[in-house]
């Protein structure tokens, strides 16, 4: 499953920026999205990634944000609509940030 952010309603004015096998996605200078070949990360608190990696074994710890993120596997245990809320959390998170 490849993702396509352009498809996320709700989001808009960011820039991409592509480091060797990734694809990061910023909003106001600050990563809310990164693309790899295989997984998607995304910023998140605390307790939805707690949330979600308990009830996902395709969601662990994001390698880009740590803590304050998570990676998600994209092998189809969540369904498009839910990533698609996630990365317009995530947005949303980061754009809000200041």
């Amino acid at each position: 499953m490849v993702f396509d952010v352009s498809k996320v309603a709700g989001i808009s004015d960011f820039k991409k920026k592509t480091e060797k096998e990734r694809a990061l996605f910023l909003v106001q200078e600050k990563v809310f999205l990164v693309v790899n070949k295989n997984t998607i990360e995304i910023r998140c608190d605390s307790r939805l990634s707690k949330f979600l990696q308990e009830k996902y074994e395709s969601v662990m710890e994001s390698r880009y944000f740590g803590r304050g993120g998570i990676e998600i596997v994209m092998s189809g245990q969540l369904a498009e609509n839910e990533v698609e809320d996630l990365v317009r959390l995530s947005y949303n998170l980061s754009k809000a940030e200041e």
